[in-house]
C-alpha cells in the first residue's frame, strides 16, 4: 500500500511516500523538504510533484499519516486540512502521529520521557513505553521549564533542543540528544496505527497543540 505521510508541524517540514506491507515494514520511496513559511503554497503542490516523480497519482495512495502536534498553530492548520482533503476525496484512512511520539521513537526501550521547546519559557512533555512493537503513550503534558527542571525524572529524556538537554545533564539526568523526526519516520508510525486500526476519520481529525494555540492566546490576551 502507498502511504503519504506529512509534516507541517515546525519551522520547516516535509513529505514521504512510503510502500508499506502488511509485516508493519514501509519502504520508503522518497522524502522530500518543504521550506518553512511556504507550507500554504507549498504543501499541494509539492505532494502532486512528489507522486508524479514516482509515476503516482492521488488514487494510489491507500492511507495517510500527519503530525498533528504539538506546534505550529498555523502550520498544523495547514497540514491537517489538506490531509483532511485528500482522505475525504478518496476514502482513505488517517493516522494521527504525535511528534513527542516521533521522538521517543528514536529513544531506547522502556520508559521515555520527550521533550520539546514550546516557547514562553515552557516544555511540550511526553511520557512513553518503547517497546518491540511500538511506542505506548502514558500521558503527554505542558510545563514550565522552571516546574519540568523542579520534577523528579528517572526516565531517559529524548529531544531536538540542545538547551533543553543541557539544562537536564545539569540535573544529572540521562539524556539522548537526536534529530527532528522527518517524515519516514511519521509513515512508519502511522503505519503501525493503520494496521491497528487506530486511525480517525477526516472529520475527526484535529490538531493536538497541548497547550493553548496562538490564536486563543491572542484573544484571551486582548
Amino acid at each position: 500500500m502507498l502511504l503519504l505521510a506529512v509534516d507541517t508541524s515546525g519551522k520547516h517540514g516535509s513529505i514521504a511516500l512510503a510502500r508499506c506491507g502488511p509485516n508493519d515494514a514501509c519502504e520508503v520511496v522518497e522524502v522530500s523538504a518543504l521550506a518553512g513559511g511556504t507550507f500554504s503554497a507549498e504543501l499541494v503542490p509539492q505532494i502532486a510533484t512528489l507522486l508524479d516523480k514516482h509515476g503516482f497519482s492521488k488514487a494510489d495512495i491507500g492511507a495517510f499519516a500527519v503530525v498533528s502536534g504539538p506546534g505550529s498553530f498555523t502550520g498544523l492548520r495547514i497540514g491537517l486540512a489538506v490531509i483532511k482533503a485528500l482522505a475525504d476525496a478518496l476514502g482513505k484512512p488517517i493516522a494521527a502521529v504525535s511528534l513527542l511520539e516521533a521522538l521517543a521513537s528514536k529513544g531506547q526501550r522502556g520508559r521515555v520521557l520527550s521533550a520539546l521547546d514550546a516557547g514562553r519559557n515552557e516544555v511540550f512533555l511526553g511520557e512513553y513505553e518503547v517497546g518491540s512493537t511500538g511506542t505506548q503513550l502514558i500521558r503527554e503534558y505542558l510545563l514550565t521549564r522552571d516546574e519540568w527542571l523542579e520534577s523528579v525524572s528517572e526516565e531517559l529524556i529524548v529531544t531536538v533542543d540542545h538547551a533543553i538537554a543541557e539544562a537536564a545533564r545539569v540535573k544529572g539526568w540521562r539524556v539522548v540528544e537526536v534529530e527532528r523526526p522527518r517524515s519516514d519516520v511519521i509513515a512508519q508510525l502511522g503505519w503501525r496505527k493503520v494496521v491497528s486500526g487506530e486511525t480517525v476519520s477526516p472529520e475527526a481529525l484535529e490538531a493536538n497543540y497541548i497547550g493553548r494555540s496562538e490564536a486563543e492566546l491572542f484573544v484571551k490576551g486582548g
